[in-house]
């Protein structure tokens, strides 16, 4: 298919449940305060009475029934607070995945070398950001791209799940339009569509209103697109090289919101999706701790007598320090009523801690994690064994997760070697590669050696075991290399007995 024709709506009217959601998902993640006031409509709603507001149907009653769309009293300064538990999320998911950078294996020298070449530059740093934003944003994906006046090699971007428009055929990604805004001035929005089709990329550059694409205009019509006015050919493509679609879908986890919806069931869903109301529901908690702590400021009452009076207009001011007052009556008997009254109010601190913690644990295991996995339950040294019993959850969420990332990462290498090959030649042949993740959490190097040790004395495994447990990311010429060491250094490699001469 081409790129869009005629001034159309866009984005596309079907995404727009999709779009909103997300939105709603990157507020959270985002941890913006603003943000959450402007979209649950806590910062103003329209200039009506709050009140009202919240009784009334609709979209707009709904979200101002949320604690984030309670509005702020006239005259009264904002003191509600947030917990960025939701980056948090998040981010911990990423760190799951990509902790460790994957493995990957690919046949011949000339390929595996390249592909070495290719993963060192910065791609574990993408492939945890590609992660975050999965998570956050439901699904993500990831396109070959290169600039030959940056390096001498493609290497791998992650595209957010709200800007792009994905064509979905039995659940496997067909095609996609990437789209961004390259520019916006007096209610005009200049955008660059990135169509990947199988083989090619079309590229294409619209001048539109913020609701509607407008017309195509030439590619170098706008500096941020003129560089591939000289790349695309008269049908405004560029062949990538790579006969399949050069893009990969990484889906976090199944849709449950859209199941029933065909165009948007394939779209992935949210860590976040389901815990906005415990996320606002601890936001309020955390801010009812806070109040707790401003009323319960120790405060003096004093009587007028007391004050100071610093002239017309510029009322009275009382000085706690001040060791004598002049001209005060007895405090006693009819004057009983200038006396100092202390106002101290009781701060419930454990009350709401226990109900943030409990808010805070739920959270966590209906996003699918662990509470140990968030450092909550003390810094407490564990083994390896131990410390995966109590992030069950989180491994278990871990391994459903690699289930889709592997196979979409291996093609993702495999585009990126066709691109490679496409663009700077070499000896490159592209190959789907073997993908392995590593484990997240690490031996502790005592306890391994302690286990090594026990294995030696019970003759219960050979060296070659022993090594390979101790360096399980060693290939087999390297675990060779050390067992031979190893056997010559204790004496043990010694020729065979039978073997008197040369064999003929």
């Amino acid at each position: 298919m081409p790129l869009p024709t005629g001034n159309v709506p866009w984005p596309p009217p079907h995404l727009k449940p999709a779009l909103d959601t997300m939105h709603a998902w990157d507020t959270w993640w985002s941890g913006d305060p603003d943000r959450l006031e402007s979209l649950y409509g806590g910062s103003t709603i329209g200039g009506l009475d709050p009140k009202p507001v919240q009784f009334a149907g609709g979209v707009v009653g709904r979200l101002a029934r949320w604690w984030w769309g309670t509005p702020t009293g006239a005259g009264e300064r904002r003191t509600k607070v947030h917990v960025p538990i939701a980056s948090d999320i998040c981010a911990g998911s990423a760190n799951l995945l990509f902790s460790e950078p994957p493995k990957f294996t690919v046949d011949g020298e000339t390929t595996t070398k390249r592909l070495d070449e290719l993963t060192d530059d910065g791609m574990l740093a993408t492939l945890q950001t590609a992660a975050e934003i999965g998570s956050a944003l439901g699904s993500v994906y990831l396109r070959p791209v290169y600039d030959k006046t940056l390096a001498d090699r493609p290497w791998l971007d992650a595209v957010h799940a709200d800007r792009a428009v994905p064509e979905f055929v039995w659940s496997r990604l067909r095609a996609v339009t990437f789209w961004r805004i390259v520019h916006e001035e007096d209610g005009q929005v200049w955008r660059h569509l990135e169509r990947h089709e199988p083989g090619r990329i079309l590229h294409g550059l619209y001048q539109g209103t913020a609701g509607k694409l407008g017309r195509a205009v030439p590619l170098q019509d706008h500096p941020d697109t003129e560089g591939l006015a000289g790349v695309v050919n008269d049908e405004s493509f560029v062949e990538t090289g790579y006969q399949q679609l050069d893009v990969a879908h990484v889906p976090n986890q199944l849709s449950r919101r859209w199941r029933g919806n065909q165009a948007l069931k394939d779209l992935g869903r949210s860590d976040l999706d389901g815990v906005e109301t415990l996320m606002d529901q601890l936001d309020e908690t955390y801010s009812s701790l806070m109040r707790d702590i401003r009323l319960g400021k120790g405060r003096i009452v004093v009587p007028n007598a007391y004050l100071h009076n610093n002239g017309p207009g510029r009322g009275a001011t009382w000085n706690p320090d001040q060791e004598a007052f002049a001209g005060i009556d007895m405090l006693t008997g009819p004057d009983s009523g200038k006396q100092l009254t202390v106002a101290q109010f009781e701060i419930r601190v454990q009350q709401h801690l226990d109900t943030a913690a409990d808010l805070i644990n739920q959270i966590l295991r209906s996003a699918g994690y662990s509470g140990q996995t968030f450092g909550l339950g003390g810094d407490v040294a564990v083994t390896a064994t131990e410390a995966v019993s109590k992030e069950r959850l989180s491994m278990t969420t871990r391994g459903r997760k690699i289930l889709r990332w592997r196979p979409a990462l291996a093609h993702a290498i495999e585009a990126l070697l066709a691109v490679d090959q496409q663009v700077f030649g070499g000896g490159v042949q592209p190959q789907r590669p073997n993908v392995e993740f590593e484990d997240s959490v690490q031996e502790d190097p005592l306890q391994l050696a302690t286990t090594v040790e026990m294995l030696t004395r019970a003759q219960a495994a050979s060296v070659d075991t022993k090594v390979r447990m101790v360096h399980p990311e060693w290939d087999d010429p390297m675990v060779q290399q050390e067992v031979d060491r190893i056997l010559q250094e204790q004496g043990m490699a010694v020729p065979d007995p039978m073997q008197t001469g040369e064999l003929p």
